[in-house]
């Protein structure tokens, strides 16, 4: 299987082959629609009705194969086997890897970015205009945005962080994984 492809899932020759033991795709266009325009070999933010048609397509194409579409119920699905494929976001897929590992079921998870590309993500920590306690919500932020306590973050969660501080501190087995840390190359 083309397991560094975007092929995985938007082939229907190759997805339908794992319509039995369960394909999830997120429920997100914003995250599914670029992906696919990525896979037809088009521009991810392309907003040209002829490109999102195309991308729309190749949806439709796997939609027979797909069990659910569906943005976190992929975790647990693979962490118990009751899912062998999804489209996720990697910090959910290196969740639901933990999970597996710890329930000892003999599920093995692997995650990987495909060659065509992937969307990079930002979090962002917001205050409301209307928020009670703003001091609150600045320390709350300062507090995540510690060194440790992100690495912390990141060794728990499976995601990276932006804070270079925390990079040192971050289990070597997160911090090592392509997965998260992508190569600069």
């Amino acid at each position: 299987a083309p397991v560094y492809s975007l092929r995985m899932i938007f082939d229907p020759a190759v997805v339908s082959r794992f319509r039995s033991c369960g394909v999830i795709v997120l429920d997100s266009p914003t995250d599914v629609f670029p992906a696919a325009l990525a896979y037809l070999g088009l521009d991810p933010d392309s907003k040209k009705p002829e490109d999102l048609e195309k991308a729309v397509a190749a949806l439709q194409a796997i939609r027979p194969f797909v069990r659910r579409w569906h943005s976190s119920d992929y975790i647990n699905a693979l962490a118990s086997g009751d899912a062998c494929l999804a489209f996720g976001f990697s910090g959910d897929v290196k969740q639901a890897a933990k999970r597996a590992a710890e329930s000892r079921r003999g599920v093995s998870i692997e995650y990987s970015i495909p060659v065509e590309g992937a969307l990079t993500w930002i979090d962002t920590a917001a205050i409301p205009a209307v928020a009670a306690n703003v001091d609150n919500a600045h320390r709350f932020i300062d507090f995540m945005l510690r060194p440790e306590i992100a690495a912390m973050n990141s060794s728990f969660l499976g995601y990276a962080v932006a804070v270079p501080a925390a990079l040192p501190r971050i289990d070597e087995a997160t911090r090592t994984d392509p997965g998260v840390y992508p190569p600069a190359e």
